[in-house]
């Protein structure tokens, strides 16, 4: 999957120190992508809008 044009954003509980970074892309059809910022060149994860929502909503709730 082609990721160059992808706008990737840092999310707000990253640490700014350099410890732990996720950012996440939004921005192309029909997949979210994430990865760790400290190493934009290493492995993405990419699921499908449902599945980050549905990883979203568990995360928030508990994995209850």
């Amino acid at each position: 999957m082609d990721l160059t044009g992808a706008k990737w954003r840092k999310s707000s509980w990253s640490s700014g120190d350099g410890g732990t970074c996720v950012e996440v892309t939004t921005d192309l059809p029909d997949v979210v992508a994430v990865r760790d910022s400290k190493n934009p060149r290493g492995p993405v994860l990419v699921v499908t809008p449902a599945g980050w929502r549905t990883f979203l909503r568990k995360t928030k709730d508990g994995w209850s």
